[in-house]
């Protein structure tokens, strides 16, 4: 007998994607309006942080049409830009503080078995990083942007500071 129902199994993977080379989060979407002549032009803004959790880290930030291809764009744009962010065990090596915008962070190395003691913003950078024991604190404002931009620049900061020290 011939079974229809099995017919086109053989070209199933032919539409499933790859597995994915970095996990994706996407922090924040917003709706963005500009006025015009015609009437608004509404848009989507969404902030992704991307990371492998073996200490590769991006972030990105983009505007679109509709929330998919806004979603799109920002990992687009943050895997251009990815970091390496050195790790000491399962911490960070350094205590570091940043600045950007309004924003400030504190981040500090945690012993083994901590976890992640940071806000929501920090945090989702902090696990997309591969870190697992830290302390953080979000000083400034509360703009998820600025956070994650503050704790993109404290773990670029913590990179410098680790190939300035090795020769």
């Amino acid at each position: 007998m011939y079974n229809n129902n099995n017919r086109n199994q053989g070209n199933r993977n032919q539409y499933e994607r790859p597995p994915k080379e970095f996990e994706e989060t996407v922090v924040q979407i917003r709706r963005v309006s500009k006025k015009t002549k015609g009437g608004n032009q509404i848009r989507f803004s969404a902030l992704v942080v991307i990371g492998d959790r073996k200490g590769k880290v991006g972030v990105g930030i983009s505007k679109a049409q509709d929330v998919r291809s806004a979603i799109e764009k920002a990992v687009t744009y943050a895997k251009r830009r990815l970091l390496v962010v050195p790790l000491r065990g399962t911490t960070v090596p350094y205590a570091v503080t940043e600045k950007f915008s309004a924003a400030k962070v504190l981040l500090k190395p945690a012993p083994p078995g901590s976890g992640i003691i940071a806000g929501g913003p920090m945090r989702v950078v902090l696990e997309a990083a591969g870190v697992r024991d830290a302390v953080g604190k979000i000083l400034g404002t509360k703009n998820k942007i600025s956070n994650v931009y503050a704790t993109f620049e404290a773990l670029k900061k913590i990179a410098d500071i680790k190939s300035r020290r090795e020769p």
